[in-house]
């Protein structure tokens, strides 16, 4: 009877391929949102604020969960800093490639970061996302002061930001760009005004 199954259907499928099968198609169908949703970088982080707000509220009204709190901070602190930085760090690693101009004689390149927005915004949604999850297990609910947690980020923060400010002064670069550069001025071609199309 065994044999007659593998000769009419091939090889039997085991629980454990199926499983993957099952793993790999929701993964395809994962990807395929995520690709739908670059172009739509607004919504991404009002459903991202979304998250946050309820992974937040949920630590503040069961009290509890600092340290899982705690660990997302940490990791968004870490996310932070490569959405900050340069792809490559002037100070480290000299490059033949698109450098930071370090004066102001130098040729404009433009600022690459080390983490796009779009890596950046994923990673920061799953952190919170994950931490939400974990916040619905009784087992990561470790008691903790949670003032000291707190005060321990916050000296982290400004001790890491003041360290990165002080190298995009001293490289001369800033991380954002507010808008497309316009240039201004009506272009006059001759003597008697003639556009180019004439």
């Amino acid at each position: 009877m065994i044999d007659q199954m593998e000769g009419l259907g091939g090889e039997n499928p085991t629980p454990a391929s199926s499983a993957q099968q099952m793993m790999h198609e929701a993964w395809k169908v994962y990807q395929y949102y995520l690709d739908k949703s670059i172009p739509y970088p607004i919504h991404r982080w009002i459903a991202t604020v979304l998250i946050f707000w309820v992974f937040f509220l949920r630590v503040y009204l069961l009290e509890g969960f600092y340290i899982v709190a705690y660990g997302v901070g940490i990791y968004i602190l870490n996310l932070l800093i490569a959405f900050l930085s340069p792809l490559v760090d002037p100070e480290t690693e000299p490059s033949d490639g698109p450098m930071l101009p370090t004066r102001g004689s130098d040729e404009f390149k433009p600022f690459i970061r080390r983490l796009p927005e779009f890596k950046f915004w994923h990673a920061l949604t799953k952190a919170f996302g994950i931490g939400l999850v974990m916040t619905f297990f009784s087992v990561f609910d470790v008691p903790v002061f949670w003032p000291i947690l707190l005060f321990y980020w916050i000296v982290l923060f400004v001790m890491t930001m003041k360290r990165q400010i002080a190298h995009m002064i001293k490289y001369k670069y800033i991380p954002f760009t507010i808008g497309k550069q316009r240039y201004g001025g009506k272009k006059t071609y001759g003597s008697g005004g003639a556009s180019p199309r004439d």
